[in-house]
């Protein structure tokens, strides 16, 4: 009996197809190996702000008030530089994917697991832990405390599954996924909020050792931005800049000052950048609801 095979040419468009297709097992968890790394220095950062913050409250009980050598206002401020680098390399690992072409399934569930810790449990901790120590005199503030960290990290953790969700690969996208911005809140964008918050508190703390009266405000902009993650408010994405993007001289100017005042006064300038986006995303939900542009959602 003699056996035919396939032309070569055959064989080659059929393994092409089952290596396009990421449904396919060996394609979707591929790991590939720059991408990958990034999400792993995500994840570290994200781990490292956790640890930090344990410290940070280990401090406030010791005798010295300091742990492992540093103070629980610097923990604190590690924690939040760790979440500042965990931003950086999510914002490297889609990008060095997107540019090599090294997008795979098992790096989208990776990079959502990261996030997680990173932009999730790291920022509810940091709230909770740091509202116990400047508010003793309000019993019912550490009693929520727990409670609003807990919401946030649910609203996180929702988020990150439906953008899973919505950029399924099986999914066809309808009209509001194509215009590229973000559904809701991205949770990086809510942690470098709190992130930034906090920095700006301790930075104030140090200044007049009043800390209480600020972090009052803390849980309460912390359940606003996790109810933005929830929401359907759009977001402005960056995933379209890359080095082929242009821009006019005045915007040019103006990015190269807003970079000058977050190196001098970073506390100030970064909740001021962290908020605008907020409250940007607000206005615009709400002009496009007042005002409706025909033929557009």
């Amino acid at each position: 009996m003699i056996f035919r095979h396939p032309p070569s040419d055959d064989r080659d468009k059929a393994d092409l197809a089952r290596r396009e297709d990421p449904y396919n097992v060996t394609q979707a968890s591929h790991i590939y190996f720059w991408p990958n790394l990034m999400t792993a220095g995500n994840l570290f950062c994200g781990f490292m702000s956790v640890i930090n913050c344990i410290q940070a409250r280990l401090a406030d009980f010791s005798p010295s008030g300091e742990y492992f050598g540093a103070t629980a206002a610097e923990h604190y401020r590690y924690a939040v530089f760790f979440i500042f680098g965990a931003a950086a390399f999510d914002m490297l690992d889609g990008r060095l994917a997107r540019l090599g072409g090294r997008e795979s399934l098992f790096g989208a569930e990776f990079d959502s697991l990261a996030d997680i810790v990173s932009f999730g449990v790291a920022p509810a901790l940091l709230m909770y832990f740091l509202i116990l120590s400047p508010t003793q005199a309000f019993p019912w503030f550490r009693e929520i405390g727990w409670f609003v960290g807990f919401i946030y990290l649910l609203c996180a953790a929702m988020r990150l599954a439906r953008f899973n969700v919505i950029t399924n690969p099986l999914l066809h996208p309808g009209k509001k996924e194509a215009s590229g911005d973000f559904v809701g809140l991205p949770v990086p964008a809510a942690a470098l909020t709190v992130a930034a918050l906090v920095l700006s508190l301790l930075k104030l703390g140090d200044a007049d050792k009043s800390l209480n009266r600020f972090a009052l405000g803390l849980p309460f902009l912390m359940l606003l931005i996790a109810i933005l993650m929830r929401s359907t408010v759009r977001y402005p994405s960056g995933k379209k800049v890359d080095m082929q993007t242009q821009t006019k001289p005045r915007t040019f100017i103006l990015l190269l000052i807003l970079i000058g005042l977050i190196f001098l006064y970073k506390e100030v300038t970064l909740l001021c950048v962290c908020l605008g986006y907020i409250f940007f995303g607000l206005f615009r939900h709400w002009r496009r609801r007042r005002f409706p542009i025909p033929g557009k959602l």
